[in-house]
Parts: C-alpha cells; structure tokens; sequence
C-alpha cells in the first residue's frame, strides 16, 4: 500500500505520535491528560497514523474564554489589515500544500489529486477573502426628512462557532474562518474526531502567522472525542453563530438548538444530487462528468452525483457508457499515482453501503456495476450503478457512499419533477444542447436546488459563487458572492444634520422643552 512515510510527514507539519487536541490563545495546547485519546487510522490499510487527546470541560472553557477576548480586540484591527492576515496565512499554505494534501489523503481517504484540491481551495479562498476586506460595503440611502442621510454598515458578530465533518476537513473551514475573520471575528473549530491531524496542522500554520504580527489569537479550536463539548458548544450564547457541515439528522438538531437561544445558525447539510441527461445531451461531456460526481470521494461529498435522471430515449447508450467507465476505475492506495477512488471512511460507511446496495435489490433494482464490497485490509467499495425508480425510500436517501442510481424518465418536465422530489436541495445538473430546456432548467419553474449547473457536474463547485442549498440542506450559504454578510451584522444609521426634528411619515408630536 502506500509508501508515504507518515512519521516524517508528521514531523514536517509539527505533529507527533499523541497531539493535543485543544488550542486557546490564552493557554497554548493543552496540557490536560484528561480527555479520551482519538485513534486516527489509515482508511485504506487500516494502521494507526497517530492519536489526539480529547479536550476536556477544563480546556474549552479556555478556548471560549480567549476567543471572547480575541474578538474584542480584533474587531478594531482595520478591515484591510486583517485581510492582509489572510494573505499571509494563504502563503503558509501555498508552502505547505504538498504535505497537507498529503496528510488529507492519509486520514480521509481521498486520492491526492483531490487532497491537493482541497489545500488549493484553502489558498483560493485566502485570496477570495483579501480582496472582500476591502469590499465589506453597505448601501447609501435617501431619508424622506429634509436634512437626514440613512446608510448601513456591518460590523462583526463577535465569535463564530466552526464544526466541519470528515469529508471536508480544511476547506470548508476555511470557507467560514477567513470570511470571519475579515469580518472581525474570532473563530472557534471543532473539526470532525474522524479526521483531526490536518486540522491539527492548518491551527498550527494560523498560530505561526498570528504571533509573527502580534495579533490577538482569532483561530481557536477544541477536538471532542464524544459529543459533549459538541454540544455545549451549540448552546454556548457566547457563540453569535454556528456554521454547522454534517448530516440533515444531526444538522437539524443543531438548528433546533441554537434557535431555543436566538443564536444564528448557517447550515451545510446532506444532498441528493441529481444530473438529468436530455435526449439531445452531449453523452461526451455527460459521462464523465457523472463518474468523478458519484465516485468522487468515494461518494462521500454532500454534491455527490447520487441519481441520474435519463430520457428514456437515450437511456440505454448512457447505460453502457458509464458501465464501461466504471470498469476503468482505479480503486486503491489514495496517494498512488493512477488511483481513481480511495476507501470510505470507515467500518459504518462499508456497512451503510452494502445496505443499500441490498436495499436497493429488495426493492426491484438491477445492478448494472459493482454492489460488492472489497474484501481486505482498508474500507474498499465498488463503485455501483443500479437502475431504479425515483419514488423507492431507498433512492430518496443520501448514502455517503459510491451508489448511483439510474432513473429512465419520459420528458424534460418529469425530469425536473423528479429531481425536486427529494426532500434535500443542494447541487444539481442538466446536459443539454437545447437552449430551451437549460433556460427552464434555470427558471423559477425549473431546478429547486442552491447549485443548478448546465452541460457540468454537480461536484467540484468554484469558490466564487456562493456555496449551500434549499430545504433539508438547511439553506446556508458559504464561500463567494456575498456569503460574507452571514458573519456579520447590519446596522441602518440616520443621521440628522439639521436643525429640525420632523418624524417619519408625517408624524406630528408637538412638545416644548
């Protein structure tokens, strides 16, 4: 299996056999022994990589108490300036790209080419973020009173709580930390237990930058080996908002929780992405763009491609197409050059897979690829493609695995009918050479989804538009555009310049003084 040798590339990124699992500004990593130790193994082989030791009640109470500090002293730092931070941690990353993409492999499983990808998002975003320091604007508007002017402005929220899953470790925290902390905020990770290392390292590279400036320690973060800091960290009101990527089941809670105290929540959740292929579709494009979305990560991205949806008219060359990709796909060691798809991330990722796949054969469905697990060491998968029918439970389940599901389907109409049955709303796809149906694919009428995409997949979004998706994907919005506004808050100002007092709509309040 892989030849990478860990230790070293452990040494290379200031990380040991046991890390500490909780950073504050205040405390510097935590010496408390306290906490449950994290084994972080090798989803391809299985071997141990290195542990990390929980934090404790002691230690997240250090990071919360820091942060709140950080935030007051940081929201004065000038907009620019902190932009400038950004540029500096973006450089930090562009020297350590090879190793953190490296170590994303190792402990998640994705190939290197994708573990390469999420570093240079990171770096993407850092860019993305500089310029945005400079473009935090308001708007300017006309009072309806004689010598009044009215405007708005943004200021920070104050601390911004990061809780990121195993599938993403660094990118999207990054999506959420530099848009905060251009904002003037201080920004607390709790990353996935299931992948903690990469995380471990990115905190160490923002400590490196934060004290060369001597500047107040805006990047904090806390490992939860179980779910109870998690959770107080969800109902802490010292915590303006909560930017929550995970599953629909456990996102919804999150949401719950967070309302009971008015706390604002930003929410990243499942996806049951489809990609309806028309009958003018260049199958050209169509083909590989369905493989890399549903086998993409092994199939554990929230815009995984998990249903095609076929006019019935070309189904069947569509069908022997993406059986023949599938056979060309390379499973194996992740950071092996030629890998196409590494393992699931565990034990329960190969088990909800193969209950699936036997879920989907009890209700009807053909396999026309895979549907076997890999026996041996690692969490090995076929990709799988099964021909099913839309409305089966099974099919309106996001499983974060390697399944697609090919659905024949009449017309255009019905298509998109079906796509917007499912209960999530996040990535979605039309090819066709027809500009008519990609102009109803894009309309009110049209695709219900956050990401509606013509002649591309659904998978590999561009950090410039805003990222997030419509009903059981929670409806958040990270990364570009103006997603920035979610970390901060609006205040409307009038000033009056005058020497009178008129009220709003004509109010007459007559009183001497």
């Amino acid at each position: 299996m892989s030849t990478i040798d860990s230790n070293a590339l452990l040494q290379r990124l200031g990380l040991a056999t046991v890390n500490a699992g909780a950073w504050s500004g205040a405390k510097g990593w935590s010496t408390d022994s306290g906490g449950a130790l994290i084994d972080v193994r090798n989803p391809a082989t299985g071997a141990l990589i290195a542990q990390v030791r929980g934090a404790t009640a002691a230690d997240y109470e250090h990071v919360m108490t820091s942060a709140v500090a950080a935030a007051a002293a940081w929201r004065s730092v000038p907009a620019p300036k902190r932009g400038e931070v950004i540029r500096l941690l973006g450089e930090e990353l562009r020297r350590h790209k090879q190793d953190l993409g490296t170590l994303v492999s190792l402990e998640n499983g994705k190939i290197l080419a994708e573990g390469l990808g999420e570093v240079q998002e990171m770096i993407d975003l850092a860019d993305f973020a500089v310029g945005q320091s400079r473009m935090l604007y308001g708007l300017s508007m006309h009072s309806e009173r004689p010598g009044h002017r009215m405007g708005e402005q943004w200021h920070p929220l104050g601390v911004v709580g990061i809780i990121t899953a195993f599938n993403f470790p660094v990118a999207v925290w990054s999506w959420n930390a530099f848009l905060g902390a251009i904002g003037g905020n201080a920004c607390v990770w709790k990353p996935s237990p299931k992948t903690p290392l990469t995380a471990l390292a990115v905190q160490r590279l923002c400590n490196r930058v934060m004290e060369a400036q001597q500047l107040p320690a805006v990047f904090q973060m806390f490992i939860d080996a179980g779910t109870t800091l998690a959770t107080r960290f969800v109902d802490d009101r010292r915590v303006a908002l909560i930017s929550f990527t995970g599953s629909t089941e456990v996102g919804r809670k999150v949401g719950e929780r967070v309302a009971a105290r008015l706390g604002r929540s930003l929410l990243e959740l499942g996806g049951n992405n489809a990609i309806i292929v028309d009958e003018s579709a260049n199958l050209d494009l169509a083909v590989p763009a369905i493989v890399f979305g549903a086998v993409g990560t092994a199939g554990q991205r929230c815009t995984t491609t998990r249903r095609v949806l076929v006019d019935s008219k070309v189904a069947a060359q569509l069908e022997r197409r993406l059986v023949h990709a599938y056979r060309q796909v390379r499973i194996g060691d992740p950071v092996a050059s030629g890998t196409l798809m590494g393992p699931l991330i565990d034990a329960q990722a190969v088990k909800r897979y193969s209950e699936a796949v036997s879920a989907a054969r009890a209700a009807g469905g053909e396999v026309l690829a895979g549907g076997k697990v890999i026996e041996g060491a690692g969490h090995f998968v076929e990709p799988t493609i099964i021909r099913a029918h839309n409305d089966w439970p099974i099919v309106q389940t996001e499983t974060f695995a390697p399944i697609l599901y090919i659905v024949h389907v009449p017309d255009l109409e019905q298509a998109i009918a079906a796509q917007n049955a499912s209960a999530h709303g996040l990535s979605s796809a039309l090819f066709t050479e027809r500009l008519g149906n990609a102009e109803a694919f894009l309309s009110a009428a049209g695709s219900d989804c956050g990401i509606a995409n013509i002649n591309i997949g659904t998978s590999g979004a561009e950090i410039g538009g805003a990222f997030g998706g419509e009903k059981d994907t929670g409806g958040g919005r990270e990364s570009g555009s103006d997603a920035w506004k979610a970390y901060m808050r609006r205040q409307t100002n009038t000033v009056n310049w005058s020497r009178a007092l008129p009220l709003a709509q004509g109010i007459q309040f007559d009183i001497t003084g």
